[in-house]
């Protein structure tokens, strides 16, 4: 290798040193300006000059009616809020008369108000019930943005929630976990961090995890129920026949002016398939009867006729319960016997028998 090469090998040298010391420069300028990248250095590399007070103080409330009817399915909108307050430092470090010291504290006071702000919001809405379902697709979410105190999300939590058609009237809670993590400490690194290679890093964060329980109440209004509680009679094929149908309101408020419909199908009908019911009390039963005709070609098994009740609730709006059934069964037409038949049949029988006497005499003779 002659001269000419040794230089230009030592220019490259030269070169490629320099984009390392460049390239060592900045790759920590972008790991101090990311939240959380690094594994913060150890205490020995820092200075704590205050220790502070207060965190978050994470809520919910909700916007608009939490006040269901049975079978329904809404949107819960929840507003997640912090309330937390920083209630001030406390001085642990002298400073002293040092200058640089001074403002490196009046620097880390600055960074100990963040305190009460919540990171990395996580929540999810639980039902504790088998009478209310959250939809899975909504049940898990998270905020994009850090929990400022005073300040509410852009836009809330929405949550799908379905009310079982056999919800009891009442308040149901439910569970709505909620996960963060706050600033817990700050501590000045006064320039030692450079010997981690990270010399723009003035300050270090410390986080503490936090799990919280909220509670947001979900109220199932009360209302008439009804329920089919007794059947009684059969239907015949080819024939008409009466059925009997027990309506009780198990709900808790009273109906007024009900009516009980069935509606049929083939191979059944009925000529009037309205009946009226009246006042219902909560717990109070009526039977009403329906007339129903049967095909001659229906099948022997148990059919479940679909019935409904219209009633005027306690605000005088009309109102319909759920579909409910009636399992009435079929059964074959008895066989009767035909008196003119019997009677034929006992002469031809009595032609027989004299018959064959006669032939016996005539064999005699």
């Amino acid at each position: 290798m002659d001269i000419n090469d040794k230089m230009l090998m030592r220019r490259f040298s030269i070169v490629a040193a320099g984009l390392c010391i460049l390239m060592a420069a900045v790759i920590p300028i972008v790991s101090a300006s990311t939240a959380k990248e690094f594994i913060p250095p150890a205490y020995e590399l820092t200075t704590n000059y205050y220790r502070s007070y207060g965190e978050p103080d994470i809520s919910v409330s909700v916007l608009g009616d939490t006040e269901l009817e049975r079978g329904e399915t809404a949107s819960l909108e929840l507003v997640l809020s912090n309330r937390g307050i920083f209630y001030g430092v406390k001085s642990i470090t002298n400073v002293g008369t040092s200058k640089s010291a001074h403002a490196r504290s009046l620097q880390e006071l600055e960074y100990e108000k963040l305190r009460t702000t919540a990171y990395g919001v996580k929540t999810s809405l639980v039902s504790g019930t088998e009478y209310i379902a959250v939809d899975p697709a909504t049940s898990s979410q998270t905020l994009e943005d850090p929990l400022y105190p005073g300040t509410l999300p852009e836009d809330p939590l929405v949550y799908t929630v379905t009310v079982s058609n056999n919800a009891p009237a009442g308040v149901y809670m439910l569970e709505m976990p909620v996960s963060y993590e706050y600033q817990s400490d700050v501590r000045m690194t006064g320039g030692k961090a450079v010997t981690l290679g990270l010399p723009d890093l003035d300050h270090v964060k410390y986080y503490t995890p936090v799990n919280k329980m909220l509670y947001v109440p979900v109220i199932v209004k009360p209302a008439a129920k009804f329920e089919v509680t007794d059947v009684s009679g059969a239907l015949v094929s080819g024939k008409e026949t009466t059925v009997n149908i027990t309506y009780t309101n198990v709900g808790e408020l009273p109906a007024t002016d009900a009516v009980a419909r069935v509606i049929l199908m083939k191979p059944l009908a009925t000529g009037i398939s309205v009946r009226t019911l009246g006042t219902l009390m909560p717990g109070e039963s009526r039977t009403v009867s329906f007339a129903i005709f049967s095909e001659g070609q229906a099948l022997d098994k148990t059919y479940a006729l679909d019935t409904e009740i219209k009633y005027r609730d306690t605000d005088d709006d009309l109102a319909y319960s759920g579909n409910m059934k009636a399992n009435v069964r079929m059964q074959s037409p008895e066989r009767q016997f035909n008196i003119t038949g019997m009677a034929l049949a006992g002469i031809l029988l009595m032609c027989v028998v004299l018959i064959i006497k006669s032939l016996k005499k005539n064999r005699k003779g």
